[in-house]
């Protein structure tokens, strides 16, 4: 009896000590767990604008009323993207709105007979960065409208907010289109003041000469006018010189 009692504890020392060697209830040391690496998420690309189209009369659409009609935008879908931002600003009031869509297309509400800017912005889960459109603008088609006015000017330098290190001469440049393509004439206005009331030339060019001075901010615009005189204005510029 004694005999197989020493066997039995034995037998239990051994088996602890095997179970010590492995690892076993004692907690054994595996070493440090290695983090998994973060996961990539690939940034949506940019889309491609295709309807309303660019310089163009958008004349397609369910006229609601004398003064609405309702679009159906269209842009290709971009890779990675799982929504849409459509920025629309109206040309005549600046007014913007944004529109949430999850497929390439979206139906909006526009006034007639008046100009409007678009572009989109892709967005993707899991990410923050974004991809924006090329910029285009168009008319929305209004009843009788034989002739519109040409789209307000947009600054191409100075650009809007910059800075510019120059005394004595400075190049105002513009860029300016109708969906008539006729345009006869620009007028710049520039000046200290905001809104600039002072015309510095009329021009069938898209730049003028003008002088300026150090460490003075400038403000400017410019006036679009077309064979039919009808004109429109370009929102107020500002730069400053250093």
């Amino acid at each position: 009896m004694k005999y197989f009692t020493k066997i039995h504890k034995f037998l239990f020392i051994l088996m602890g000590t095997a179970l010590l060697s492995c690892g076993g209830s004692g907690g054994g040391d595996d070493g440090p767990t290695t983090p998994k690496p973060p996961e990539t998420v690939t940034p949506p690309g940019v889309s491609t604008l295709i309807f309303p189209e660019d310089n163009k009369e958008c004349t397609e659409g369910e006229i609601l009323n004398d003064t609405q009609s309702n679009v159906t935008f269209q842009w290709n879908a971009s890779t990675n993207t799982s929504s849409y931002e459509i920025n629309l600003i109206n040309l005549n009031s600046n007014a913007t709105a944004r529109i949430i869509s999850n497929t390439n297309s979206a139906p909006i509400t526009l006034m007639r007979g008046t100009p409007y800017e678009w572009f989109v912005i892709s967005k993707g889960t899991g990410t923050t960065e974004t991809a924006q459109s090329l910029t285009w603008r168009f008319y929305n088609a209004g009843e009788g409208v034989t002739n519109y006015a040409p789209f307000p000017a947009t600054a191409v330098a100075p650009a809007r907010g910059s800075s510019v290190a120059s005394t004595g001469n400075l190049n105002l440049e513009w860029s300016g289109s109708d969906v008539d393509d006729d345009i006869t004439e620009y007028e710049v206005f520039f000046g200290t003041d905001s809104p600039p009331t002072t015309s510095i030339g009329v021009t069938e060019e898209t730049s003028l000469s003008t002088q300026v001075i150090t460490a003075t901010t400038y403000y400017w615009r410019v006036v679009t006018k077309d064979s039919g005189n009808t004109t429109s204005s370009s929102e107020i510029f500002e730069f400053k010189t250093n």
